[in-house]
């Protein structure tokens, strides 16, 4: 297994080549000492050896180092499963299933991630949804279209009573081919369809991107646009934050939260709109750097805008947390344990609620976070209450972040380099960013000419949504839609 970091370019030669035996040994053994995996994917045949090859990105936090592995496959594109021993391996290899025909030998539920029309077993026969058998159990079935304008996923419960006892989430409605169409595009354009891989991630997604083809082209960006680059990620975090604890009170019917925390997540996409002229981020990243900085005569006014949004937050979190009426519908509502959060791979706020200590800003540090540091929040019971908190906590700490960032932000010059380079050929890179949903993977692959010739994105929901699925059992059906808001995950950023 070759070590390295985040953000780093590795020949793809310098990879160790293992046997399908030896990944699945090497994968059980590096998991069980501490490291989970991150990403996984087919790599881009090379026709000097030919036949496919499967990379694996396991991170270890605790050593702040991304090991790599690949694996050559000789047996008809068939491989020891990892899921059997590894769930937070299933996804991945239903994918690698589905768009690569690479065979999971002893995987427990190869249905297809996205494609429906392939809903159909490797003996040929139909893939049906998991069914309860027993008196008095029942199905329901939500979606894939729902009420207002969530995305569409299917949800079928199999429920004894109000109580459900297991749900599968059937997703793919969003399916867009984005890895394809990166691989078509120009490096700047893009940029453009890393930013909507999930509408509401276009900052993280965007600097995932620039991230990996900047190590590619072995680039090192301004600190100044590193600077902005880490505000602009903030801001982000800190609106989809407040924006979710105004979703949970409102799937409460608890109204002074659902209304306060609405009307101040819009201060915080107001202050994007004031850096990038677009209330999202679009456009503010570019390769090299960023196209836009934060002026001088903008320093006090940003300031004062976030010390008077920060005392409103402070208000409403404070009436908020204290209501009877909220601690009696988030507590203990949709527990995911510690132990399921660690085997399922979880990320974010929703493996910090559960107790897992992770998180790419501090433990694969990048751009202005090798330099300024955010404390992790982390809270223990993995409920509805425990990724609420976390999120409130986030919240103070960006801002205090943002505060300080700001304060001492350079003069906005010197914000990008003047031409990227060529990207090396025949390299990988892979980059982790720290999204307001969690960790972020993208993995950029070049052939022998310097373009890319592959690339694969993980965004937070992909490791997140089996999480969703386990968190609700045992709960009443009526809770689902708040255990739903807790965490929160994107359906376009799943199906890509």
């Amino acid at each position: 297994m070759l070590l390295t970091r985040n953000n780093v370019a590795v020949r793809r030669e310098d990879v160790p080549a293992v046997s399908p035996d030896d990944l699945k040994k090497t994968c059980v053994e590096a998991c069980s000492g501490g490291a989970r995996i991150a990403a996984m994917l087919a790599l881009p045949r090379n026709h000097q050896e030919g036949g496919q090859e499967i990379l694996v990105v396991l991170a270890d936090d605790s050593r702040g180092s991304l090991g790599l592995l690949r694996a050559r496959l000789t047996k008809g594109s068939r491989y020891p499963a990892l899921s059997a021993e590894l769930p937070e391996a299933q996804a991945f290899e239903r994918e690698l299933y589905e768009e690569h025909g690479i065979y999971p030998e002893g995987h427990p539920w190869l249905k297809p991630l996205r494609r429906h029309s392939d809903l159909e077993k490797p003996d040929g026969s139909p893939y049906p949804f998991f069914r309860v058998e027993g008196p008095g159990v029942h199905e329901v079935a939500v979606g894939p279209v729902h009420a207002g304008i969530i995305e569409p996923g299917h949800f079928r419960f199999q429920c004894h009573g109000e109580t459900v006892l297991h749900l599968e989430i059937q997703l793919g409605y969003q399916h867009r081919g984005a890895e394809a169409l990166l691989l078509r595009s120009a490096p700047a354009r893009g940029l453009v369809v890393a930013e909507s891989v999930a509408g509401d991630t276009a900052i993280g997604h965007a600097f995932a991107y620039c991230m990996a083809l900047e190590a590619l082209a072995k680039v090192e960006t301004p600190l100044s646009a590193q600077a902005v680059r880490g505000i602009a990620l903030e801001l982000e975090r800190v609106s989809n934050h407040a924006g979710d604890l105004g979703g949970l009170c409102n799937d409460i019917g608890y109204l002074p939260g659902a209304s306060w925390f609405g009307r101040l997540r819009g201060e915080f996409l107001n202050l994007l709109l004031e850096i990038s002229g677009n209330r999202f981020g679009r456009g503010l990243l570019r390769l090299g750097g960023v196209r836009f900085g934060i002026t001088a005569e903008q320093h006090q006014d940003f300031l004062a805008r976030l010390v008077g949004a920060e005392r409103d937050l402070k208000d409403t979190a404070e009436l908020t947390f204290n209501a009877p009426s909220v601690g009696s519908r988030f507590e203990e509502t949709g527990v995911v344990t510690r132990d399921m959060a660690q085997d399922l791979g979880l990320v974010g706020p929703t493996a910090r609620a559960s107790g897992c200590d992770r998180d790419a800003r501090r433990d694969h540090p990048f751009g202005v976070f090798r330099f300024a540091h955010i404390p992790v929040a982390l809270v223990e019971s993995g409920d509805v209450m425990a990724r609420a908190l976390v999120r409130w906590l986030e919240i103070q700490r960006s801002i205090t972040f943002l505060k300080e960032q700001i304060a001492e932000l350079p003069e906005a010059k010197d914000l990008s380099i003047a031409n990227m380079p060529a990207l090396q050929p025949d390299c990988l890179a892979v980059s982790l960013v720290e999204g307001w949903r969690g960790e972020i993977a993208h993995v950029a692959v070049t052939g022998a000419g310097g373009r890319l010739a592959g690339y694969k994105i993980v965004d937070p929901s992909f490791h997140n949504w089996l999480g969703l699925a386990m968190a609700v059992r045992g709960n009443r059906i009526s809770d689902f839609p708040l255990c739903n808001k807790s965490f929160n995950l994107s359906y376009a950023g799943h199906d890509l």
